[in-house]
């Protein structure tokens, strides 16, 4: 499970050396796409041979049945990477599927280090990191997302568990002014956008009518909200 850059940083600063020792090892991937795949690799060691190596897409297009087979170097001996499009593979990202299928026939599969976007926003959020929650993407329908927010705040204030979700970059900005719009003033909110890059990255909390004061200037950029009590 290879963890893929969230940001143009500079590889050295978010990718171990040790990772890329491994992917030099390896000549079969399992990736969400493989053009931004090739070029992450080429990134990695610039004399990697591209053109020899093997790769299977795992995306909303992939049919399921289709995903045990992408494991069939593994059953000959030969190990396999899996890399989404960004990020660490399985967290909120293809790739879930994938290690189910090798635990359940016994290879071993290894998590190497890398960014996640989720924990590196709540470290810095000052939220609680002992209790906390991912969920991923609000509902689209506008009277559900208020419901699933609601609850998702009654939740931060009756567990004081921290509150963890996403949307898509183009939406961003809709969906900050729809959480400044329905959460409490006094409730917590954390945006945090650009994680890792060295001169957009922006981790900031504040209560709900402080943003409202102050909104995040978020232009189709990557990000993560998170909720607390005060």
């Amino acid at each position: 499970m290879i963890p893929v850059g969230i940001s143009d940083a500079p590889l050295d600063d978010v990718i171990p050396a040790g990772n890329i020792d491994i992917i030099r090892g390896i000549s079969h991937f399992i990736v969400e796409n493989v053009r931004t795949a090739r070029r992450f690799l080429k990134r990695c060691d610039k004399n990697i041979d591209i053109d020899a190596l093997t790769f299977y897409e795992l995306n909303g297009h992939t049919q399921e049945l289709n995903i045990a087979s992408f494991l069939e170097p593994l059953r000959s001996g030969l190990p396999v990477g899996m890399m989404s499009e960004a990020g660490c593979p399985g967290v909120a990202d293809p790739g879930a599927q994938v290690a189910a299928i090798a635990q359940r026939e016994g290879f071993r599969v290894v998590p190497l280090a890398g960014p996640s976007s989720i924990l590196m926003s709540l470290m810095a959020s000052g939220f609680n990191g002992q209790g906390f929650a991912f969920n991923g993407y609000l509902p689209i329908e506008n009277d559900k997302r208020i419901k699933a927010l609601k609850e998702l705040e009654n939740r931060a204030y009756r567990l004081s568990q921290t509150q963890i979700f996403i949307e898509t970059p183009y939406r961003n900005a809709k969906f900050f002014e729809f959480l400044t719009a329905h959460l409490r003033p006094e409730t917590l909110l954390c945006v945090a956008s650009q994680i890792t890059d060295p001169e957009a990255e922006s981790i900031i909390t504040r209560s709900v009518a402080q943003w409202k004061k102050h909104p995040a200037q978020l232009t189709k950029m990557p990000a993560i909200f998170l909720i607390s009590k005060p």
